[in-house]
């Protein structure tokens, strides 16, 4: 069925469909910077294996992605460190809230996984203490994979969230106590708020995200961005822990690898056939796009196209 199916004109009507219905949820406004967005724009984006891109409405228009650039950054760690990395941080899903403390002690600071907010601080730890300049590094690394050299930071949203940002100060400076922050907290910190204050449109998500789609994907280096078998590895983690305490339910309803922000991004897949990304602002009760899981979940359904 997969070769038949118009997209744009399956995006188009799911797409119509969901707009009619309340937009229900709540913005990220516990970040400044971050209740200052459109509550009410909404932008999906799909880009298949061959090259063809469709998009229903706004899907070019930039936001702050969020928990979704945490993919990047343990693409690139797992790059540099390999399997050497598991050591610091687990593959399992936590089942707690992607800020909570709760497991840190009993675990003795090795966070579940590297997309609960522990977990990518430990992630931004190990990027720290093997690049030169993180933050410039985690930079090159993105513009690299999205093949787009003016992929920026917003200083704006990252240093809104460190105003407020007690709750991960608090969790950084847990795990330093348990001993697997190798850094200075601080330094952990301001690089763990600006790397998810990249901001990127849903056409610039699904060409990013191509290196876990294509086995044969070539960066702008000329070089592969990371094995056939990382790749395979850090799609289970997607599946299994990509939408923090509400993953098996996307697991169960979308059935796609992904990730969430909470800017009300999503980016989501289906190995060697397509990247889709999804944006919403209005937030579900778990913290994960309303309107986005609507949609992919309607896709899906549509589509027959997903990893079951």
């Amino acid at each position: 069925m997969s070769e038949k199916i118009e997209y744009q004109s399956v995006m188009n009507k799911l797409f119509g469909r969901i707009c009619k219905d309340e937009n229900k949820g709540q913005i990220a406004d516990y970040i400044p910077e971050l209740s200052k967005v459109d509550p009410n724009l909404f932008g999906v984006c799909l880009r298949t294996i061959d090259g063809r891109v469709y998009g229903v409405g706004d899907w070019n228009e930039k936001f702050s992605i969020q928990s979704i650039s945490k993919v990047l950054a343990l693409s690139m760690a797992y790059k540099i460190l390999g399997d050497e990395m598991w050591c610091r941080v687990g593959v399992e899903p936590s089942g707690t809230p992607f800020n909570s403390l709760l497991q840190l002690e009993a675990d003795n600071g090795i966070p579940r996984n590297p997309f609960i907010n522990a977990g990518a601080m430990v992630v931004c730890d190990m990027l720290i203490s093997n690049t030169e300049n993180p933050v410039e590094a985690f930079l090159s690394f993105a513009r690299t994979v999205c093949a787009n050299p003016n992929l920026n930071i917003s200083e704006k949203i990252a240093e809104s969230e460190k105003l407020v940002g007690f709750r991960n100060k608090a969790l950084c400076n847990f795990i330093k106590s348990l001993g697997n922050i190798e850094n200075d907290p601080e330094e952990v910190l301001n690089f763990y708020f600006k790397m998810c204050s990249i901001e990127m449109t849903c056409k610039e998500l699904t060409a990013t995200f191509m290196y876990l789609v294509d086995d044969n994907y070539i960066g702008e280096d000329g070089q592969r961005v990371m094995t056939m078998s990382q790749a395979k590895r850090i799609n289970a983690i997607m599946l299994t822990c990509g939408f923090y305490d509400e993953s098996g339910e996307f697991s169960f309803k979308v059935g796609l690898p992904g990730k969430s922000g909470v800017g009300g991004g999503i980016v989501a897949l289906l190995p060697d056939k397509y990247c889709i990304a999804a944006w919403s602002p209005r937030l579900n009760e778990k913290g994960n796009s309303s309107r986005g899981m609507k949609f992919l979940e309607a896709f899906t359904t549509e589509t027959q196209m997903s990893i079951f």
